[in-house]
């Protein structure tokens, strides 16, 4: 978790992994909303991306979307968000 200096958690937690990862298999949040079998937004992507505190269920409908778009890869969420 990240600690503001007053002690209070920060929705802000700053550029995520997934971010880096999905620009270098070349994807964009369009394809893993398409691919997702869940009700996976382009908000709750973008949001994800750019480290705005996304709830641990929208975490796992990410990484659902971004397996199922690579199966040969194993990700998981400490390899997607820092938080």
């Amino acid at each position: 978790m990240i600690a503001a200096k007053d002690g209070v958690i920060s929705r802000e937690a700053g550029p995520q992994p997934l971010a880096e990862i999905m620009q270098r298999l070349g994807l964009t949040n369009d394809d893993l909303v398409r691919r997702s079998t869940q009700q996976l937004t382009h908000k709750m992507v973008h949001k994800g991306c750019k480290g705005r505190r996304v709830s641990r269920n929208v975490q796992y409908k990410i990484l659902d979307a971004l397996c199922a778009l690579k199966p040969d890869q194993n990700f998981t969420l400490k390899d997607l968000f820092t938080y």
